[in-house]
């Protein structure tokens, strides 16, 4: 019997296009912290119990925190190396594509991609997000680490919803309409 969990996007980037200055700076973002306001966040993070981040992504989070924050969550940190699982961590070096047709296939919640650009960028390459959410910052970087690469197949999209905040962040949620 099919899934109904979808693979969503949801990451935030620069208004041209940067989801990380060089070398991996992430402090774009932090001028969008205000007391009360996580733009959705904790309700999107209810709506999904599965994890897929690419090692790089996972590896500068963990020198930021003492532990990896989803504890409720199965998390599949993509990578090279072959890694024993760590408690709900697993370590995938298989095929992409493979994980998210098997995931789909699992009752469950939706499926999260929390970056990087590499992960993503396979992912839209093989067309199996269903959804998009980018929070647009209201910066310009001119340089860094690019949401979307080069090279990626034609989609076509269907604007969700919409919404503005006071900071200047705007949230657009998309659905994938067709998969060329």
């Amino acid at each position: 019997m099919p899934s109904n969990r979808k693979l969503i996007l949801y990451i935030a980037a620069s208004l041209d296009g940067y989801i990380a200055k060089p070398n991996d700076d992430l402090s774009f973002l932090d001028a969008m912290q205000q007391e009360g306001e996580d733009y959705g966040y904790h309700d999107f993070i209810a709506s999904i119990d599965t994890i897929i981040v690419g090692r790089k992504t996972y590896d500068w989070v963990m020198k930021q925190v003492p532990e990896y924050p989803y504890q409720e969550q199965d998390v599949y940190v993509v990578t090279r190396a072959q890694k024993p699982k760590q408690g709900n961590i697993q370590f995938y070096s298989g095929e992409l594509k493979e994980l998210v047709f098997k995931l789909k296939t699992q009752a469950g919640k939706h499926i999260f991609c929390d970056g990087g650009s590499e992960i993503v960028n396979t992912l839209l390459r093989e067309q199996l997000f269903d959804e998009l959410i980018i929070s647009v910052i209201p910066v310009i970087l001119g340089d860094g680490i690019r949401l979307f690469q080069t090279g990626l197949p034609e989609q076509t999209l269907a604007l969700l919803s919409a919404k503005t905040f006071d900071t200047g962040l705007t949230q657009l949620h998309y659905g994938v309409k067709t998969k060329a």
